[in-house]
């Protein structure tokens, strides 16, 4: 018996509830490596998928990886995210623009330990 991936044997009516019939995420832009973090804790009454995102992303989480623990296509998931998002409850960010604590070496530095273990 084969196995089939996480979202992909998904009842499209229980998709169509999950995204409230949106097939498209809000204008903003997540891509899979996009990093959430949670901004603000679930409420009663909220929507469970909603709830699960921001419980999972206490720490900050890849898209792909929400996708993949809630086992719903990246596609819903970037819908839900958005949902989220326009609410801040959640915090965006891609990696190439997280800050970075320490600056890398300059070209120069970088070249001299090229060279000196090149010597060895």
């Amino acid at each position: 018996m084969s196995r089939q991936l996480p979202g992909r044997d998904e009842d499209p009516d229980r998709l169509y509830t999950v995204t409230r019939g949106r097939s498209r995420p809000p204008e903003h832009a997540f891509d899979l490596v996009t990093l959430i973090v949670t901004e603000q804790e679930p409420v009663p009454g909220m929507q469970s998928e909603h709830a699960r995102i921001l419980r999972l992303c206490v720490n900050p989480t890849a898209v792909v990886e929400i996708a993949a623990e809630l086992a719903l296509p990246v596609s819903v998931v970037k819908i839900l995210l958005g949902d989220l998002l326009e609410t801040h409850r959640i915090t965006a960010r891609h990696p190439r623009f997280a800050p970075t604590k320490a600056r890398l070496p300059d070209l120069d530095t970088l070249k001299q330990v090229l060279h000196g273990l090149q010597q060895l």
